[in-house]
């Protein structure tokens, strides 16, 4: 090959690795006016009742080309929880349930995350009533935006399911009043941090 060829091969590569995307891990942070997290629990096994968190925050590094890379933490205010009845809430914040005097937060910190089908699988730590269980969380990305100041947001939704029995709360499981297990139903709008 002579030198004439050689750099237009050169000039080549190079215009492709300029125009190549470069991926890399994003530290998102979770925009509580715009995200939800909820919870439910089966009511003398007939129906599911609804509650969600209202203080709640936390980041997501994400790294879409290498998931393993990416990372979850998210703190909830216990007291914030609100299922739309002042008298349900008030007995929800005592100590028969999630005691939000004595243990003020809620944490989730991921250990792992791995690709399953389309969705991340995070495992991760929940942190409740000084507690703390493995736990995983289904989550995907569920799209992306540009916000009114034109940055970039991100949205993730997702699920997980637990017993409450394994934090210590009890009340109601024995007598079928409210189901042990309790579903998680996540979706956040992020922003860059």
């Amino acid at each position: 090959m002579n030198f004439l060829n050689r750099l237009k091969t050169l000039v080549l590569v190079a215009a492709f690795c300029m125009a190549a995307p470069v991926f890399s891990a994003e530290t998102l942070k979770i925009d509580a006016s715009h995200s939800s997290i909820m919870f439910a629990a089966k009511h003398f096994g007939a129906s599911w009742n609804y509650g969600r968190f209202n203080d709640f925050e936390g980041t997501i590094v994400y790294d879409e080309a290498n998931p393993a890379a990416s990372k979850v933490d998210v703190k909830i205010a216990a007291k914030s929880l609100d299922t739309n009845h002042e008298r349900r809430d008030k007995h929800l914040r005592s100590p028969d349930f999630f005691n939000a005097a004595q243990f003020p937060e809620i944490t989730f910190k991921s250990t792992k995350v791995e690709m399953d089908g389309g969705k991340m699988k995070v495992s991760g730590e929940l942190s409740l009533l000084g507690k703390t269980q493995a736990v995983v969380v289904f989550l995907e990305k569920s799209g992306e935006g540009k916000g009114m100041d034109g940055g970039k947001l991100v949205g993730f939704h997702g699920e997980a399911t637990f017993k409450r029995s394994d934090f210590g709360m009890n009340y109601g499981v024995e007598q079928g009043a409210l189901s042990d297990e309790v579903k998680i139903i996540i979706s956040v709008e992020t922003t860059k941090a």
